[in-house]
C-alpha cells in the first residue's frame, strides 16, 4: 500500500508507512455490525528534521473493551507491544500517539474523544513535544496533532504529495 503523508503545522511531515496504513484501514466499520477497533501508533522521528514515520499500529488486541461506538484499551497489552518495539529497534521505534475507528464515513473527533486526547496530552509520560490522534472512517482518515505545551489540538491535512 502507497504510504499517506500528512502536513503538520510546523510545516514537517507525518508519515504513515504503508503496510501501517493497510493494518488500520482493515478495521474500517464499513459493515453495520462492526465494532471499533483502536490501539496506539508507533514510529519513529526522522534525524535532523521534525519530520514522524508511523510504521506500525497495535491492535485491537485481547481484553480491549469494543462495541459498534466505544473502544476502550487494555494499556497493558499496547504498553507490552510498545516496550518490545522500542527494545528491539535500540530505542527508535517510541509511542506517536492513538487510533480508533469511528462508523462514519468522514470521522470527526466526539467530545470524549477530545476529553481523552486533552487528558493524554497532560498525563501521558513521553519525551515528545506532540501526541498524535487518528481517527479511521469507512472513507477517510483524520488526523490531529496536540501539543503537550500548549494542550492545543489542530487537523492536519493530507499532503499533495501523498496522491503521487
Amino acid at each position: 500500500m502507497v504510504p499517506l503523508n500528512f502536513r503538520r503545522p510546523s510545516s514537517a511531515l507525518l508519515k504513515v508507512d504503508g503496510a501501517a496504513l493497510a493494518h488500520l484501514l482493515s478495521f474500517r466499520q464499513s459493515k453495520p455490525w462492526a465494532q471499533e477497533a483502536g490501539g496506539v501508533l508507533i514510529g519513529r522521528h526522522i534525524a535532523g528534521t521534525e519530520d514522524l514515520v508511523i510504521d506500525m499500529a497495535t491492535g485491537p488486541l485481547p481484553g480491549d473493551v469494543r462495541t459498534r461506538r466505544s473502544f476502550f484499551r487494555a494499556q497493558q497489552r499496547h504498553q507490552g507491544v510498545l516496550d518490545a518495539e522500542w527494545q528491539a529497534s535500540g530505542g527508535r521505534r517510541v509511542y506517536i500517539g492513538e487510533w480508533h475507528t469511528h462508523p462514519e464515513a468522514i470521522p470527526g473527533p466526539s467530545s470524549i474523544d477530545l476529553a481523552d486526547w486533552s487528558r493524554r496530552l497532560k498525563a501521558d509520560d513521553v519525551e515528545a513535544d506532540a501526541a498524535f490522534f487518528f481517527i479511521v472512517g469507512t472513507i477517510a482518515i483524520g488526523a490531529w496533532e496536540g501539543s503537550r505545551q500548549t494542550g492545543q489540538i489542530t487537523g492536519l491535512f493530507m499532503d499533495s504529495q501523498s496522491a503521487r
